[in-house]
């Protein structure tokens, strides 16, 4: 199964709705290094399909976690087969247009490119249904329901994608961002302005467990790092 049944096409229009930073923008902005990501072609394969050219959004300023519902005893060489039957999942029984997760994570830290377009660029991805604008959705490779232990590897490297991209907008992880809804099959009604977290579950935005109870348990620890990586205190 997949995480991120509360995506929307992206085919949505060119131009996204508007979203305003509320405490989100220091006077200086704070940055964070680039992580090292592996691109598309460490797993994409011969598996690649035909597709329209990517979209963009202005900037970044909220990342949405998921995780992807998929089985978590993967030996990590395995992770790119796994992120490529995701791929085709969505893009072959789903009809989308790519994967819709931005990033992908695995148990040893290891960060994926996922959604074409270029990883230092605001892509407007398809992973929460609503939130696509203005977003990043970075997918934790596995099911992190209550009680399963969710990998330090795995939430480090979430903490550092999330800081660099957030950082790029000077937006704080632990601010909060104000966001138009797109879409009114998300928790919020199409056009209404809602205030999320900039560094969000999927459950903040469309109605879901996604990303699981353990890893959502984890956000408050994650935003605390990647605020650390841009060098907050």
């Amino acid at each position: 199964m997949l995480c991120a049944h509360g995506a929307e096409r992206a085919a949505t229009p060119s131009r996204p709705p508007a979203a305003h930073p509320s405490t989100a923008r220091p006077a200086a902005p704070y940055t964070a290094p680039r992580p090292r990501v592996l691109p598309r072609s460490a797993w994409l394969g011969a598996a690649e399909r035909p597709q329209p050219p990517p979209r963009y959004d202005d900037e970044v300023v909220a990342v949405f976690v998921h995780h992807t519902d998929s089985p978590n005893g993967y030996d990590c060489a395995e992770a790119p087969g796994l992120i490529r039957a995701l791929y085709t999942g969505q893009t072959g029984p789903r009809d989308w247009d790519d994967i819709g997760y931005n990033f992908l994570v695995d148990r040893c830290g290891t960060i994926y490119e996922g959604r074409a377009g270029g990883v230092d660029r605001p892509v407007t991805g398809a992973h929460t249904q609503g939130f696509n604008h203005r977003t990043t959705g970075i997918a934790a490779l596995g099911t992190f329901a209550e009680g399963v232990p969710v990998p330090s590897a795995m939430t480090r490297a979430i903490a550092a994608l999330a800081a660099w991209k957030l950082g790029l907008s000077g937006t704080d992880p632990r601010a909060s961002v104000r966001l138009v809804s797109s879409n009114g099959r998300s928790r919020y009604a199409a056009g209404t302005t809602a205030t999320l977290p900039a560094l969000a579950g999927h459950d903040d935005g469309y109605m879901t467990s996604c990303p699981g109870a353990a890893l959502r348990a984890r956000l408050p620890q994650i935003r605390e790092l990647a605020a650390r990586l841009q060098g907050r205190t």
